[in-house]
């Protein structure tokens, strides 16, 4: 018989910003944007190196990522988080996969990447 094998993998809450690239698929006149990232690893490093590079695959240009933890320690930390993200957060785990949850592009308007998360 075999054993199940547990999975050691978690979802971490990424905040990547990304600069302009050639084919990045970025509205006309964006100087980059913000994503909001769930990905599944077994730890926060490996979540931060398999989401860049498949970025990199993507045609955008990384330039920062902060890790924002799991859901258990987003929830420590007192941060609401919605069905919907619950949900992305889940299929993230289950498909071993990094998942978009938003964009959002930057103008030279003065918004930070940190205003997504409030």
């Amino acid at each position: 018989m075999e054993k199940k094998k547990i999975s050691r993998q978690q979802v971490y809450t990424l905040l990547v910003q990304i600069g302009r690239k050639d084919g990045d698929g970025l509205p006309k006149g964006a100087t980059g944007a913000a994503l909001m990232i769930y990905a599944s690893g077994v730890d926060e490093a490996e979540a931060v190196r398999e989401t860049v590079a498949i970025l990199k695959q993507a045609d955008t240009a990384p330039l920062d990522v902060t890790g924002y933890g799991t859901l258990e320690e987003r929830e420590a930390e007192g941060h609401e988080i919605s069905d919907e993200e619950r949900e992305l957060m889940q299929r993230a785990l289950d498909e071993n996969a990094v998942i978009v949850a938003q964009m959002t592009p930057f103008f030279n308007d003065g918004e930070s990447a940190a205003d997504l998360l409030h």
